[in-house]
């Protein structure tokens, strides 16, 4: 699947209901929910852009992983999923009892199963936002010192449910 295809529904439902950003690394694996990101083309090259604050436990992991997966579920699927993914930590609870984690195609890090969508991404850029240089309206309401890096993962697969075991 061409990681245009179905491009509008995924982020709907990544904005909306919010999706699995799922990171490996020898300290473990991790799903966190997210909500925020972007896919664009950098460097000729597709990539979707997400956003990880310093304090999460999926910011130790995927510092130390080289990719990333994000797998969106559609139209509500997978609320309490997601809930519980999005307010427990890693460093507490196991995210494998909450969610399944299956192999990806292309990168280290699993997806997770029963999502709609499925994008894998190898990890290029990382960087820290300057939060001096973000309007004084966004830092006051969406900051409070704790500004997130960016992850640069360039989509090398993107496929349907229907397609993750093909």
């Amino acid at each position: 699947m061409d990681f245009n295809e179905n491009l509008a529904e995924g982020m709907t439902n990544l904005t909306t209901t919010g999706a699995f950003l799922t990171s490996k690394s020898a300290k473990g694996t991790n799903a966190m929910t997210i909500s925020w990101g972007f896919i664009g083309v950098v460097w000729g090259k597709p990539h979707f852009i997400t956003l990880v604050r310093p304090q999460r436990y999926t910011k130790k992991i995927i510092d130390e992983g080289n990719s990333f997966t994000v797998s969106i579920p559609w139209n509500n699927a997978m609320k309490e999923e997601l809930a519980i993914c999005g307010t427990k930590s890693g460093r507490d609870i196991d995210k494998g009892a909450i969610v399944k984690f299956l192999p990806s195609k292309m990168v280290e890090a699993p997806i997770v199963d029963g999502c709609q969508t499925y994008l894998e991404c190898r990890i290029n850029y990382a960087d820290v936002l300057e939060g001096v240089r973000i309007p004084e309206l966004i830092r006051s309401v969406m900051y409070d010192g704790d500004f997130h890096t960016f992850y640069f993962g360039e989509i090398v697969a993107s496929y349907s449910a229907s397609q993750k075991q093909a």
